[in-house]
C-alpha cells in the first residue's frame, strides 16, 4: 500500500457486511417506492411490490433498464423520460450528453459522491484543484467540482484545452491537485517543462479514459499520486481506487451487480460481465442501470480499510459504444449521420489507440471528402480523423484493415437496407 495517512470519508466506508446489507434492506424499497411512482417506469413496475425488495437478490427480479430506454422516453417538453423524481426546472443542472441523451445534476452536498473520491485521492482543504473535465453541456466538469466542495477544496475550472494557459493559470495560482482525463495531465506537465515553469501538483483524480501503468508510473516518477475512478453521467461515482491501488471500491451510494451482458442474469462470483447499477439518489432513482461496461468482483476486502465490495475496473464493452477523450461515440450517431446524407449508404467507424493517443477511421463507401467534412462536423473526430475512400467490405469485422484492428480497437459501422 502506498504511504499516505489513512482518512476515511464517512463512517460508511467502513461498515460491517451485515450493517452495510441491513442499511440497503431499509433503502431499497423506499428506492423502489419511489421509482415505482415515476411515468418512466409505470409499465416496467407495476406488478412490483417495493416492499418485497430487500436486498441485492431481489433486485433480480426486475427488469435492466438500458440507455436506449432513456433515450426513447426522452422527448421535446419531457427531457428526463419520466424518470427523474423532480419536475426538470427543479434541477440544478441539465446535462446534454452524446446521442443526445439527458441527464440532471444537482448542487447538493456531493450529489455526484465524487467526494468520496477526491478524498481517497487526498484531495482537501488547503488544495487547490484545476477541473480539467468539460464543462460545455456533458457533466463532469460540474460532476467534479461538486466534489470538490464535498472535500472542501478550491477549484480552478480549467476544463479542455489552451494548454499554455493552464499551465500559466496552475503556476501563478498554485494548483496543487488535477482533475481531468489521464493523458491529459502528462500534456500539461509536458508544457509546463517546455515553459520552463515548475508546477505544485502532486494528486491527480483522473478518468473518462484508459490509465495505462507506464503513465501512472511517470506521474509517480514526478512525485504524483494518481488515481482513477469508475463514473457515468447518469448515475455519478461508481466505483473508485483508494492508495492501495488494489481493484475499485463501490461506492457506498449505489448497488453494483455484475450480470451476463444483454440480460439480468448474475454471473458467478469472479466471472467478467455487464456493470448493472441501482443508485440511492432519491432525485434519480435509476434501478438496475445497464451500464454496457464490463468488470468483475474481486474477492475481498481493500486492504485500505474500506470494506464494500470491489471491482476490476472497465474490461471492455458490451455493445459497439466506444469512448473517445472522454466521451461516448455511439453506433446510433453513426446511423443519424448516414441517414441525412444520401451521398452515404453505409459507414464504418474504427477507433484505435497509437501509443497514448486516440485515432479515428471514419470509413464511408463513397465522396471521402464529403463525408470527412460530415464527421469532422458532427464531432466524431476531436483530434485526429481518417476519412478512407476504399469501398467497404461488410461482410465480416475482421475484414477491416488488420493494422487498426488490435487488442484496444473498438469498431462498429452503420449499413442502409
Amino acid at each position: 500500500m502506498k504511504d499516505q495517512e489513512m482518512t476515511f470519508f464517512d463512517q460508511l466506508e467502513t461498515r460491517s457486511s451485515d450493517q452495510r446489507a441491513s442499511d440497503i434492506s431499509a433503502a431499497l424499497p423506499k428506492q423502489i417506492a419511489r421509482a415505482k411512482a415515476l411515468a418512466g417506469y409505470a409499465d416496467a413496475f407495476s406488478d412490483v411490490d417495493p416492499a418485497s425488495i430487500t436486498g441485492v437478490d431481489a433486485l433480480v427480479s426486475l427488469p435492466v433498464l438500458r440507455k436506449s430506454d432513456l433515450s426513447h422516453k426522452q422527448v421535446s417538453g419531457n427531457p428526463l423520460g419520466g424518470f427523474g423524481a423532480l419536475n426538470t426546472q427543479e434541477f440544478a443542472h441539465i446535462f446534454q450528453s452524446p446521442g443526445p441523451i439527458y441527464e440532471p445534476g444537482g448542487v447538493g452536498h456531493d450529489w455526484w459522491r465524487i467526494g468520496r473520491f477526491l478524498n481517497a485521492v487526498g484531495v482537501g482543504r488547503g488544495d487547490i484543484i484545476q477541473n480539467c473535465f468539460g464543462y460545455h453541456l456533458t457533466p463532469a466538469g460540474m460532476i467534479f467540482e461538486n466534489g470538490a466542495r464535498a472535500v472542501g477544496a478550491a477549484v480552478v475550472p480549467a476544463g479542455v484545452g489552451q494548454t499554455e494557459l493552464q499551465v500559466r493559470a496552475a503556476v501563478d495560482i498554485g494548483t496543487t491537485a488535477y482533475a481531468g482525463t489521464p493523458d491529459y495531465l502528462k500534456v500539461i506537465l509536458d508544457k509546463a517543462d517546455e515553459m520552463g515553469e515548475k508546477l505544485f501538483i502532486t494528486k491527480a483524480a483522473v478518468g473518462g479514459g484508459a490509465l495505462f501503468p507506464s503513465l501512472r508510473q511517470e506521474y509517480a516518477d514526478r512525485g504524483i499520486l494518481c488515481l482513477q475512478n469508475y463514473a457515468t453521467a447518469d448515475l455519478g461515482n461508481v466505483a473508485y481506487e483508494s492508495p492501495a491501488q488494489e481493484g475499485m471500491i463501490v461506492d457506498e451510494g449505489v448497488i453494483v451487480e455484475i450480470v451476463i451482458p444483454g440480460t439480468g442474469i448474475p454471473v458467478a462470483p469472479g466471472e467478467v460481465g455487464e456493470v448493472v447499477v441501482t443508485s440511492l439518489n432519491p432525485d434519480y432513482p435509476l434501478i438496475r442501470f445497464a451500464t454496457g461496461d464490463l468488470s468483475a468482483v474481486m474477492a475481498g476486502t481493500s486492504p485500505c480499510g474500506r470494506t464494500n465490495i470491489r471491482i476490476k475496473g472497465w474490461m471492455g464493452r458490451a455493445d459497439q459504444t466506444t469512448k473517445i477523450k472522454g466521451m461516448f461515440v455511439r453506433p446510433e450517431q453513426v446511423a443519424a449521420l448516414v441517414a441525412k446524407h444520401p451521398e452515404i449508404d453505409r459507414a464504418r467507424v474504427i477507433a484505435t489507440r497509437q501509443g497514448r493517443l486516440h485515432r479515428i477511421d471514419s470509413l464511408p463507401s463513397n465522396r471521402p471528402s464529403t463525408c470527412r467534412k460530415r464527421f469532422h462536423a458532427l464531432g466524431f473526430c476531436p483530434y485526429r480523423c481518417h476519412v478512407h475512400s476504399q469501398p467497404l467490405d461488410t461482410s465480416e469485422t475482421s475484414n477491416c484493415d488488420k493494422n487498426l484492428l488490435n487488442s484496444s480497437c473498438r469498431c462498429f459501422e452503420h449499413r442502409c437496407v
